[in-house]
Formats: C-alpha cells, structure tokens, sequence
C-alpha cells in the first residue's frame, strides 16, 4: 500500500533540506509490508526513486525507536541513494503483532527486502541496536542472502545483553544483572520528556558529551514507545543467542561501537569482529554511547556510503521501488515493480578494529577525530 509523500504549497514533493538534521524527513512513498505471519509493517522510501541507478541502503532501528532514529542518515544519504527505512513491529507506525522473538525480527526484515527491492537487487543494510540483531536473525535467510551486498552493525551485540549491561553501576555479578533485568524490563510508563528523564536516557543511552539537542531527540523517539511493546521486546532482548547466527553472516560487515555504551559495552563488538566470517573492521568511538547515528551522524553516514562504494554491484534494470500492486500473500505484499542499483562513490573513513582476538594486530589512533582503529 502506497501513500503519496506530502506536497509543498508548489505541488512539489517536499525535499530533504532543512536546518534540523535530526528533524524526520519525508518520505518520496510510503508502503506495508506485511510480513509471514500477517503483521503489517510501515516503511518508508527516501530519495530518488525513480531513478534507476540510484543505490539501495536499507535502515533498521533498535529496540524502543523508530524510522526517525535514522533522520541524520537519510537527509544525507537520500541526495544520491534509494534510503528505505521501517518501524520495527509495534515501533513508531507499525502496529504491534501478536508474536514477539528474534524469528519474527528476521521475517519483517525478509518482507521489507521483498516490498522494496527487485529480485537480486542489492543493497547496504545498516543496523543499530536491535536493528543490528534484526540483521543476525536473518543472516540465513534466502531473503537477506538475495539482497545483503554488505552490513553496518551498530552499537550491537549478539547475546548476554543484561548480564554484560553497565546500566546499573556496581559490579558485574548475579545482583547485577537482577538489577538490570528489572530495570530494562519496566513495565512502567516512561511519561513525558522531562529535565530528569533528559538525564536518566543521557546516562543510560548516550555518551557523557552528547549535546542537548541530540538528547532531547533521542528522548521524545523512545518515549514514543508504547511500554506494553518495550517491556515485550526487552524479554527477547533477554534471551537473546544469535552467536551461531553471527558466523553465518558472510557477506562484508563493518562495525561500529562507542567506548561509553553501557547497553551494549564495547565487549560486544569486538566478540563481533572476531567472529563475524567477512568482518571489515571496528571502530571505536570514544565517549560515544549507545546511539552512534544520532551521536556519530557524520561518521555513521561515512561508514554506509562506503560500503556500498565497495560493495553493492553495477546497476540493474527492472522494478521501480516502491510500487505495489495486487493482494498481499505471503509475507509479500502483492506484486512488487520496481528497481535497479548503481554505484555511487562515497567517502572513505576508515573501520578496522583494535585489539580485537583472532584479528590483525595493527592498531592506530586517529587523533583528528578521535577514533580509535586497527587492522
């Protein structure tokens, strides 16, 4: 199902440019895809659609945020790429289905990947948080292996979330992680966006620098967050294992990290990199928490512009994204015209790990920005 974008007074689509980057942009289309088990999913297709050798990145949000997490990307990314970003389940415009787990994770992104690209179509998929999870739980999938080119995982992780969370500052151990579990688990309203809930999400999400306006974004996107579907997915991030799903995950990956993520500790990443089969690098972003794309923006973009300069193939010729027609069946939705890819040169920022196990041992500092890496 297809929404026209909103229209200036002119009767042109409204563009990417404005003076917030975090603002949300709007859209080129809007569709449903519905995924196996019924459950309707919004996405969202950002820039030139219609233009065959534009290429395709698609953006998947973390737990408790929505398409408007990945604002900063989009707005940069749309001048010259096809963006397709969607609402995980219960999430922002997608309503909540009836099934919570890491399967129905990797469905929904199988049905975004059949609504918005054409058959062997390939794109950069980039995922935080959660959204890199998504990414994991589908790595087997015929869906995700007909269309992945290449993976950016940000501030993620594979299993052992609450045990190895630093939310609750004592040390780590069984009251620990009783402490954490109760804590990401509330079933309690999280309320307006007030001073003192400011500090408490800059304390738990993001970086001791994050400046306000980055706060106060991140704020009213996760207090948006109906608390029956936070507390429904933070007992799937409890149990999560997708360890075995990490090796499958073949195609290139880079990862992204901040050193004062206390969701997912910087451990995560590099358990990531040493056991991702095709890991090109992480990058360590010190002082950065858990929200890289909001607190990184710049730097997140770098990394999936060059992936796909590296990765996604020569145009192909077919389908334009987006448009649908006929009966949803499956967890298709209807017939899908549209597409075709290019090659779009981007800017090169380096992503090679430090001190990670099974690795190079090459290791730099990056003083300019601050960005600590190793080959």
């Amino acid at each position: 199902m297809i929404r026209p974008a909103r229209r200036s007074a002119g009767g042109r689509p409204e563009d990417h440019a404005a003076p917030d980057p975090y603002a949300p942009p709007v859209p080129a289309r809007e569709l449903t895809a519905v995924s196996a088990d019924g459950a309707r999913l919004h996405v969202e297709v950002h820039g030139p659609v219609d233009d065959p050798p534009a290429p395709a990145v698609v953006l998947a949000h973390g737990w408790t945020c929505s398409t408007a997490f990945w604002a900063a990307q989009i707005r940069d990314l749309a001048a010259d790429h096809r963006v397709v970003a969607y609402d995980q389940r219960g999430h922002g415009r997608s309503p909540a289905g009836r099934r919570y787990g890491t399967d129905v994770l990797a469905d929904d992104l199988e049905a975004v990947l059949a609504a918005t690209l054409a058959p062997g179509e390939k794109a950069v998929i980039a995922g935080h948080s959660m959204g890199g999870m998504t990414v994991m739980a589908a790595a087997g999938r015929p869906g995700f292996q007909e269309h992945a080119a290449a993976v950016l995982l940000c501030s993620t992780g594979s299993s052992r979330l609450v045990a190895r969370s630093t939310v609750v500052p004592i040390r780590a151990g069984r009251p620990r992680t009783w402490l954490t579990r109760r804590v990401l688990g509330s079933r309690a309203p999280l309320g307006p966006v007030t001073p003192l809930a400011r500090r408490i999400l800059k304390y738990a999400t993001m970086g001791p620098g994050s400046a306000p306006h980055m706060v106060e974004t991140c704020a009213r996107i996760v207090h948006a967050c109906p608390r029956r579907v936070r507390h429904a997915w933070s007992q799937v991030l409890d149990r999560l294992d997708l360890d075995d799903q990490v090796r499958q995950l073949t195609v290139p990956v880079a990862v992204v990290a901040g050193t004062a993520d206390r969701l997912t500790p910087p451990g995560h990443a590099w358990a990531l990199a040493a056991a991702l089969p095709n890991c090109l690098g992480l990058t360590e972003l010190p002082g950065l928490g858990h929200m890289t794309p909001v607190e990184a923006p710049g730097l997140v973009t770098g990394k999936i512009r060059e992936l796909v300069t590296g990765h996604v193939p020569g145009r192909l010729t077919g389908h334009v994204p987006g448009h649908v027609s006929g009966q949803a069946t499956g967890h298709v939705p209807g017939q899908v015209t549209g597409r075709a890819t290019g090659h779009v040169p981007g800017q090169a920022t380096g992503h090679v790990p430090g001190q990670v196990t099974g690795r190079g041992s090459a290791h730099e500092q990056h003083d300019d920005a601050g960005i600590r890496e190793g080959a």
